[in-house]
């Protein structure tokens, strides 16, 4: 598929540097390949398996798209206040992120969870976010121009079980999306 790069080209991200959290596999692969394909500059960002990272790094750049490699834990402050830094030093400031991470879903009922495991669900879907969005949102206002997309599921509508954590920190996440959209 042929993208057109013209400034007119509405799906033209030419000039633009997009960040996708959770990059390395499944739909983050397949949302940062296609923002690449579009023009935009792509920081590919894993937590864990570095040779999965390298792997998509090496097969995106010989399909000639303009991507690099960032590990980060994006549920940690401090990771992310360096992630966005060493983004924005080799890419530039960041126009668009897709928060896309997510931790494993294990299905059981919910005795056998405990807080600490909905709060690491709560973390990557209400605290990554809301990081992410802290940090990237005084380029964005300073030029007008940003997009933060969240990635949801309709799990949490439909109450699907035995995913109770997971499906509570959706709810969340949706919620706290629907409100920084009407805020910002």
């Amino acid at each position: 598929m042929s993208q057109s790069k013209s400034p007119s080209d509405p799906f033209s991200l030419t000039g633009r540097v997009a960040l996708v959290t959770g990059s390395t596999t499944g739909l983050g692969k397949a949302m940062a390949r296609q923002l690449a394909a579009c023009g935009a500059k792509v920081a590919l960002n894993y937590a864990h398996n570095s040779e999965r990272a390298e792997s998509v790094l090496r097969a995106f750049r010989d399909e000639g798209l303009d991507v690099a490699l960032f590990r980060s834990d994006v549920t940690n402050e401090a990771s992310v206040q360096s992630l966005v830094a060493d983004i924005t030093r080799e890419l530039g400031p960041i126009d668009i992120v897709v928060v896309n991470a997510t931790p494993d879903q294990p299905q059981k009922p919910i005795e056998e969870y405990d807080w600490d495991f909905y709060q690491s669900m709560l973390d990557f879907f209400v605290k990554s976010p809301y990081l992410l969005t802290r940090a990237l949102l005084p380029h964005m206002r300073k030029q007008r121009w940003g997009r933060i997309i969240n990635i949801g599921s309709e799990v949490f509508q439909r109450g699907v079980s035995p995913f109770s954590a997971y499906v509570a920190a959706k709810g969340a996440q949706n919620g706290w999306t629907r409100s920084m959209a009407n805020e910002l």
